[in-house]
């Protein structure tokens, strides 16, 4: 069973600052291996409830406290950027759209790559991957943790014609400025590989924020795109919406968290389901309120 290291209470004093809810934080700590007991505990710990009533029922008046005193303020949904449809053209390829979902805003595409876009992504990735870092919410450092068990690699935004058909192709699906993307990220996760819910955005209260904040503002919205069928697990899953979105290669999963206002949406925490057979290839492109890089 795990235990809960610096990271672990890193990952549950930014949560509970953001306001996830109690019952969210415990199904994604069970989910990573806790025992339920454990992971009530820790999580109430974190909420400043008293642990050792862990096994009981919280008080209706001290679990409302606890939300209360995290909750953020109401994200309100305006419309998405992403055309409507069923069929949207993006740039050279007709994309199908197989799943809306209005709170949190999550559309699942099928066909964005082909299977031979998929398998060229792999095979120039391959022999260059590096261990894949977090950004340290204190510092803005980039730094290795065991929240996230992958290999990844960059792309400068257009640095050859395959990837700046890619950028564009995801830039016109988004609806965004391909001026305001980051450069592509190729991640592999293998048996066991994943990576624990989070947030895409940098959290306003966070010291390290500013340091990424500072070029291009903040991210707005994330593509992720599968690049391999996954045979078990490595699903996309957002505990706070109840939704996982399996890994089809070819498919994404679009999902934005800041509106015209610049607030962010908590219902965003996600993360990636543990690998359970094979292994698990993803592109990720990040977009930015403003011109990046």
């Amino acid at each position: 069973m795990p235990v809960v290291d610096a990271s672990w209470e890193a990952w549950l004093s930014s949560n509970v600052a953001r306001g996830c809810s109690v019952d969210s934080m415990i199904d994604a700590m069970v989910q990573a291996g806790f025992a339920t007991e454990a992971a009530r505990a820790e999580v109430r710990r974190a909420f400043g409830m008293n642990p050792a009533d862990a096994g009981a029922a919280p008080a209706a008046e001290a679990t409302e406290a606890a939300l209360v005193k995290t909750a953020p303020q109401t994200y309100q949904y305006d419309e998405s950027p992403v055309a409507r449809g069923n069929v949207i053209r993006a740039h050279d390829r007709d994309v199908r759209v197989l799943m809306r979902c209005e709170r949190p805003q999550v559309i699942v595409f099928g066909d964005v790559l082909s299977p031979d876009e998929c398998d060229e992504m792999i095979e120039r990735s391959r022999h260059r991957l590096k261990r894949s870092t977090t950004v340290n919410p204190a510092t803005g450092k980039e730094d290795v943790i065991r929240n996230r068990t992958s290999e990844g690699i960059w792309y400068q935004r257009g640095e050859d014609a395959f990837i700046e058909k890619m950028d564009r192709r995801i830039s016109s699906l988004m609806n965004w400025p391909v001026e305001n993307g980051e450069g592509l990220q190729i991640l592999h996760y293998g048996t066991t590989g994943e990576y624990r819910p989070h947030f895409d955005y940098f959290p306003p209260d966070q010291p390290g924020s500013a340091v990424h904040t500072a070029q291009g503002g903040q991210r707005v919205s994330t593509l992720v795109i599968y690049l391999n069928d996954v045979p078990d697990g490595g699903e996309t899953i957002f505990p706070e919406a109840g939704m996982s979105v399996a890994a089809v290669k070819g498919g994404a999963v679009y999902f934005r968290y800041m509106n015209g206002q610049r607030q962010l949406d908590p219902l965003t925490l996600h993360g990636g389901a543990p690998v359970l057979g094979g292994d698990k290839w993803i592109m990720t492109k990040w977009m930015r309120e403003r011109a990046y890089g």
